[in-house]
């Protein structure tokens, strides 16, 4: 079986982490296939959903002594040239002393026209490879869908797509969260 030489001119994570530490604060970037990606101011309806996320998953990950963070980056121990930085993420256990997840249980990612292609894509191979994801949500702001990735028994994997109508299940909070509180405050 042959494997793709890795590019020399990507960039690891470790490196990525000295070069993005002395960029300015008001810069965010991430790490993409090796290559730092500036993200772009988002939209005042992309951040309400992220809002609309943070407070309906924040009450249900508080019960687990889990928390919910936006604006952090997820990093993962078999590819060493990623480090996205997803709208929202659900982690368990200590604080941690960085910026930097390796443990997320929980990965959104609302998509925004210029990054949809990303998102949707390689994020989307990154996020699975992550051993301690459990749940992987796509939200669309321009119409009110989600479509949720679930890790099932071993390697499977669980999609399903869901309207205004429908409920996120979450047994790793013992609940559910109506797709409404999503994109509760936005028309259609």
């Amino acid at each position: 079986m042959a494997v793709a030489a890795k590019r020399d001119d990507r960039m690891s994570v470790p490196d990525y982490r000295a070069w993005v530490a002395g960029r300015p604060d008001d810069e965010r970037w991430e790490l993409l296939d090796g290559e730092p990606v500036l993200m772009s101011p988002p939209t005042e309806r992309h951040q309400t959903i992220v809002s609309n996320l943070i407070r309906r998953l924040g009450d249900l990950a508080d019960v687990r002594g889990c928390r919910v963070v936006p604006g952090i980056a997820v990093v993962g121990r078999d590819m060493d040239d990623f480090a996205p930085i997803p709208d929202v993420v659900v982690r368990c256990g200590p604080m941690l002393p960085d910026g930097y997840a390796s443990d997320p249980i929980l990965v959104a990612e609302v998509l925004s026209p210029s990054t949809m292609s990303a998102d949707r894509g390689r994020k989307t191979d990154f996020y699975r490879a992550v051993e301690s994801l459990q749940v992987f949500l796509i939200v669309y702001q321009d119409e009110p869908r989600v479509k949720v990735w679930r890790r099932q028994e071993g390697d499977a994997r669980r999609k399903q797509a869901l309207g205004l109508d429908g409920a996120i299940e979450l047994p790793e909070f013992g609940s559910a969260s109506p797709v409404a509180t999503v994109f509760a405050g936005l028309s259609f």
